[in-house]
């Protein structure tokens, strides 16, 4: 099959021929349709995940069909359309009995783990666990924006943010986690104020329902801008960047007792975060993080989207070839990118 592989950290990555992947006896084997191109394909490429072995394949938000089944999985036909968390579980530990998935102490994940979805084909493990079915009216490219950053959005701001309609809600970083967090939060009934550097990126966050926009490149402190808009604050902010300053800053937007969801990923490469703690006690603010989503609530979100009319179509920027991967990785390496919207890889098998 071909596949997107890198050999080194940092290195560009090149489209090559490589086995073809076979399935474990309780895995599956799926034959790519469309993958997502996502800021935690960047970490990974550039080293900042720890499971990470080289050579490598990376990608994780993926949409397809099964085109080969282990010998005891059961409940799964050759054919079948289906996607997978961008956390896969093993289904039988203490997080995973308790309906935790998302957190489960043996975790693996394609693209970080082991090798990923930017291919024609990827295996993934505990199928019966890990896999969810797409419905027909769902279309692969569609699809693959579901995996990672519109599915964390989705805990994020309903489940571990708890937005209610007519709350104020503050978006750092309008990337593909936080663009989807935009479009669910408007969805919810909360007024959005969406925080990015990218005016495409802004235009689009304008365009899927925020109700104010914040120029981080003309606004000196954006976590006051907030405050001042929102009149003393967000109940609810989000960072989905993943940098010391954007957590910062999301923290100090919120007013008394509200809640701020870590979403970017923060490897201490970064550094860390001057999370301003005497805010967190005065305001008696909550923190909290979130991680994913377990493949059990997939069908309540595919019911959010449907019942609340969203259009997961508008939140799609690029669509490229396997080619144009390690361009649009390379890409990400600019903190201000140019354009908005989620890139997808589109394969086409025939």
């Amino acid at each position: 099959m071909r596949a997107v592989v890198f050999d080194e950290f940092g290195a560009v990555p090149e489209l090559r021929t490589v086995p073809d992947p076979g399935p474990s006896p309780d895995g599956a084997v799926i034959t790519v349709e469309a993958t997502g191109v996502c800021r935690s394909d960047w970490h990974a490429w550039q080293g900042h995940e720890p499971d990470v072995t080289l050579p490598h394949v990376p990608g994780h938000e993926l949409a397809g069909r099964i085109s080969a089944l282990g010998s005891l999985v059961r409940g799964w036909n050759i054919g079948d359309r289906v996607t997978v968390p961008f956390v896969c579980a093993c289904g039988t530990c203490p997080q995973c009995s308790a309906g935790n998935q998302h957190i489960c102490a043996h975790q693996f994940q394609p693209g970080a783990t082991h090798w990923g979805s930017f291919a024609e084909q990827v295996a993934v493990e505990r199928a019966e666990t890990n896999l969810v079915a797409l419905p027909d009216e769902l279309g692969s490219t569609a699809a693959a924006t579901l995996g990672c950053r519109f599915a964390t959005a989705f805990r994020a701001v309903l489940r571990r943010g708890g937005t209610q309609a007519g709350q104020w809600v503050a978006v750092h970083g309008c990337g593909g986690a936080g663009i989807s967090a935009v479009m669910l939060a408007a969805a919810a009934g909360a007024r959005v104020v969406a925080v990015d550097l990218s005016p495409d990126a802004l235009d689009l966050a304008t365009q899927l329902g925020a109700a104010a926009a914040i120029d981080g490149c003309e606004t000196s402190d954006t976590a006051e801008a907030v405050r001042e808009i929102t009149g003393g604050g967000a109940h609810v902010s989000l960072d989905c960047v993943g940098q010391p300053t954007t957590c910062a800053a999301s923290v100090s937007s919120l007013r008394p007792h509200g809640v701020h969801v870590q979403l970017g990923l923060m490897p201490p490469q970064q550094g860390v975060p001057p999370i301003p703690m005497h805010l967190v006690i005065a305001r008696e603010l909550s923190v909290v993080g979130t991680h994913g989503l377990q493949a059990h609530e997939y069908p309540e979100m595919l019911r959010t989207v449907a019942a609340s009319g969203l259009e997961l179509h508008r939140l799609l920027g690029r669509r490229i070839g396997l080619e144009g991967v390690p361009a649009e990785l390379a890409a990400m390496n600019d903190p201000v990118p140019t354009r908005g919207g989620l890139t997808v890889v589109e394969l086409d098998h025939r």
